[in-house]
């Protein structure tokens, strides 16, 4: 994980918070977790707080300041759009939100309990959300474009990894580049619906977490899901949930795992549950012709 550029706490938090929203201040504040771009903190009981610890996230979260209270109405889960934002201010140099806590726990701590039902859950949500973007949204580097531009990170992983056959795999990847490109207009992408982004209560799928990745772009990589939380039975419910998904989309998807479980596999080595979830995908990747 990387290191973080500025150390939130929950004294910055608080400060934060008598400065620019007084009536929440008062609030019980706890620390949930701390990710590769953001620091989260609980606030009361029914709201969080996202911060980022690092400046490249800056506009992760102006982007889901711009674009997810838009989004959100349209979509059949919850999701965290924000319900206030911060300014820089107390010696923090970034913007930063306040946001619905939802109940639960991750997909990839604490597994949906019915496959089938979170398949068709999970896939409805994905074709809402799969619709034409304005011209105006966020482009992302690493999410949503052609698998060819993710081919030097992806070879790079291969290279990293002993414990795979790396002609195999590469030789899969290499056919899976081939795959024609994304024909229709730029849709938008949730760029990282994986199992710790889906939040899991009572055993149901029941919120998606984090947009920071979001953009507009080919649809696959969402679709990449598929291969981390679903056995081979249950995939054809999630892409028939999925809209119309045609056959060289679902074959760049399917690229996309093997490329997501190579990339977990080769820089998780601090976080077990995600190096476990990268080995798991490159797996069912590879067993799936």
């Amino acid at each position: 994980m990387p290191a973080a550029e500025i150390d939130v706490d929950e004294p910055l938090v608080r400060a934060l918070l008598a400065d620019q929203h007084p009536d929440l201040a008062d609030r019980a504040i706890a620390p949930i977790g701390f990710g590769w771009d953001n620091a989260i903190f609980r606030l009361g009981e029914d709201l969080i707080v996202r911060l980022p610890r690092r400046e490249m996230a800056v506009p992760l979260v102006e982007h889901e300041q711009r674009w997810l209270p838009e989004l959100a109405p349209r979509l059949p889960l919850p999701v965290p759009a924000p319900v206030r934002i911060g300014r820089p201010g107390a010696g923090f140099p970034w913007p930063w939100s306040i946001c619905p806590w939802f109940e639960g726990t991750s997909a990839l701590a604490s597994p949906p309990v019915d496959l089938v039902a979170t398949a068709k859950a999970l896939g409805a949500f994905q074709a809402a959300l799969h619709q034409p973007a304005p011209p105006d949204a966020p482009s992302n580097p690493y999410r949503g474009i052609p698998l060819a531009d993710r081919h030097e990170i992806t070879v790079g992983s291969i290279e990293r990894l002993d414990h795979v056959d790396r002609v195999l795999v590469r030789e899969r990847w290499d056919r899976f580049v081939k795959t024609p490109r994304w024909a229709g207009p730029p849709v938008w992408v949730h760029g990282d619906p994986h199992p710790g982004n889906l939040v899991v209560h009572d055993g149901r799928l029941t919120a998606v977490l984090d947009f920071g990745d979001l953009c507009a772009g080919d649809p696959a990589s969402d679709l990449a899901v598929a291969w981390m939380l679903f056995p081979p039975e249950v995939r054809p419910t999630f892409r028939a949930a999925a809209g119309d998904v045609d056959d060289d989309t679902w074959r760049r998807a399917h690229g996309w795992a093997l490329a997501f479980g190579l990339v977990l596999s080769a820089t998780s080595a601090d976080n077990p549950a995600y190096n476990a979830l990268g080995r798991r995908t490159l797996a069912a990747s590879l067993e799936d012709e």
